[in-house]
C-alpha cells in the first residue's frame, strides 16, 4: 500500500519524465517506436521506489549513507517488478537511467557506450525534473539555474549530444 503523498509525487515525476523524454526523442531525431518506448520508460522508470521505506523517501534532509544505499536500489526494484512482459529495452532503460557516463552511477558501473541511449536520455531527464520539483528536502531550482547546473557537471557526467537537446 504506497502512501498517497509518496504516490502523487511520483506520478507527477513520471508523467512529466515521461513528455520530456517523448521531447527529446522527437529532438534526436528517434522514429516513433523508439519514442514511445521512451515515453513508457519515463512512466516507469520509478516504479522500485514502492518498494523503498517511506521514511527514507521523505527523509526531509539528506540521506544518510546507509539510507542512500538502500534508495539506490530502485532500479532494480523497477526492472524486477516489470518483468518479462515488458520489452527488454524499456526494462534496461530503467534499471539504467541512474548510470553515469564516467561510471560513477549506479547499480551496475556502466560507462560510455555500454550505457544505451535510452537510459541515458532518462537520466538527464529524470536529473532536470528532480531539480526543478520541489521535494520534502530543498526547494525547486529555477529552469536556467537547473540547466546549468546540469551543463557545470554538478549532477553528474552526461552525453554532450543529449547536453545540448536539453539546453
Amino acid at each position: 500500500n504506497v502512501p498517497r503523498k509518496i504516490d502523487e509525487d511520483l506520478q507527477r515525476h513520471s508523467l512529466n519524465v515521461a513528455l520530456l523524454n517523448g521531447i527529446m526523442g522527437q529532438w534526436l531525431g528517434l522514429d516513433e517506436k523508439d519514442i514511445r518506448s521512451l515515453i513508457l520508460t519515463g512512466v516507469l522508470h520509478d516504479i522500485g521506489k514502492t518498494k523503498i521505506p517511506e521514511e527514507i523517501l521523505n527523509a526531509p534532509r539528506k540521506l544518510t549513507p546507509e539510507e542512500f544505499e538502500v534508495m539506490k536500489r530502485h532500479p532494480l526494484y523497477s526492472f524486477e517488478l516489470l518483468g518479462d512482459d515488458i520489452s527488454e529495452d524499456v526494462r534496461y532503460a530503467v534499471r539504467w537511467h541512474h548510470e553515469k557516463l564516467d561510471g560513477k552511477g549506479y547499480p551496475d558501473g556502466l560507462k560510455g557506450e555500454e550505457i544505451p541511449i535510452s537510459a541515458q536520455v532518462v537520466s538527464i531527464v529524470d536529473v532536470y525534473d528532480a531539480l526543478t520539483s520541489e521535494r520534502c528536502y530543498k526547494k525547486a531550482f529555477d529552469h536556467d539555474t537547473a540547466i546549468q547546473m546540469i551543463l557545470d557537471g554538478q549532477c553528474g557526467q552526461f552525453n554532450p549530444i543529449l547536453l545540448r537537446c536539453l539546453k
